[in-house]
């Protein structure tokens, strides 16, 4: 029985990973071929998008909830990417309810988007989205049903939305005001 070749050693490393193991680009044709190119399927693409916006919604809400003893979040993390354009995205991080004076108390979720766009009016959610490589940071109201539905509180602010910024630390300020136990705290967050 003769042996095959190659049995024993380790399979060959992918081009792309030679060259980020030793900083050399290999100018043999051999270590290109065209089979190691390959293009994703919108499944691979949704399911990589989202895990990437998993990630950064764990990273957000330990810093959310590092800030205050007082201020604590719960950790309702979970991602869709979108149908259309697996590419993008958006993650719940948390949500919460807050009391202000003079009003009903208001329950809230707080999302991470990685495109900008406006937030609809209707059935469809996100509106003239437009992937400038930069991320949203939104609240919006909830309206919980007797069912356990959700919906968007509309009455609030007109539209929902309690806040829509691109700016990560303007949005957790944001958060951390609509998390404050009392109108004090809320005062020393506005003042940062």
């Amino acid at each position: 029985m003769r042996p095959t070749p190659g049995a024993g050693q380790p399979p060959k490393a992918a081009t792309h990973s030679e060259f980020l193991r030793t900083g050399r680009i290999s100018r043999n044709r051999r270590d290109w071929l065209p089979e190691e190119r390959r293009y994703l399927t919108y499944e691979e693409v949704a399911e990589r998008t989202e895990r990437r916006l998993s990630a950064a919604g764990e990273k957000t809400h330990e810093r959310i909830n590092a800030v205050h003893r007082a201020i604590r979040f719960p950790k309702i993390v979970f991602s869709r990417a979108l149908s259309e354009s697996p590419h993008l995205g958006y993650c719940h991080v948390t949500a919460a309810r807050t009391v202000f004076e003079r009003t009903p108390p208001i329950h809230w979720s707080f999302y991470i988007c990685n495109f900008l766009a406006e937030i609809g009016e209707a059935e469809q959610f996100f509106e003239r989205i437009r992937t400038d490589y930069d991320r949203m940071y939104f609240a919006v109201a909830l309206d919980l049903q007797p069912t356990g539905e959700a919906r968007i509180n509309r009455t609030v602010r007109d539209n929902g939305i309690l806040f829509r910024t691109s700016d990560p630390q303007e949005a957790l300020k944001n958060v951390l005001i609509l998390g404050a136990p009392d109108e004090a705290l809320r005062a020393i967050l506005r003042k940062l």
